[in-house]
């Protein structure tokens, strides 16, 4: 899974990635020395949560993406099967770049997950 983040943050733009289980454990993570690992990833399965509980009240239960929008940057929460891929970039990232190499991570941690 490692191989996975560190191939996605090779993408201009993006500052780090984790996989974060729905219980907000980390599985794996590859984010900048500044950014606390089980911080990040509370926070992360709390959003998701939080926004699949009002998505299910609008009757919309096909969660796919996250994206909130700060003044420092940008964080991605895609659902992975195993869990949620986090994903922080710059406050300028091309955001079609960045979901395309997103969607093609999310495959291959898909498929890892398969084979384990």
């Amino acid at each position: 899974m490692f191989q996975i983040l560190e191939e996605l943050n090779r993408t201009t733009g993006i500052n780090g990635s984790m996989i974060v289980g729905k219980d907000g454990i980390v599985i794996a993570a590859d984010l900048k020395d500044n950014l606390q690992d089980e911080a990040v990833g509370a926070s992360a399965a709390s959003i998701v949560d939080i926004v699949k509980k009002s998505m299910e009240r609008l009757s919309n239960e096909n969660l796919k993406q996250i994206t909130v929008e700060a003044s420092k940057g940008k964080l991605f929460l895609t659902e992975v099967g195993i869990g949620i891929l986090a994903v922080t970039t710059d406050p300028q990232v091309n955001v079609g770049l960045v979901r395309l190499e997103i969607k093609n991570a999310a495959e291959k941690i898909k498929v890892a997950q398969k084979s384990a």
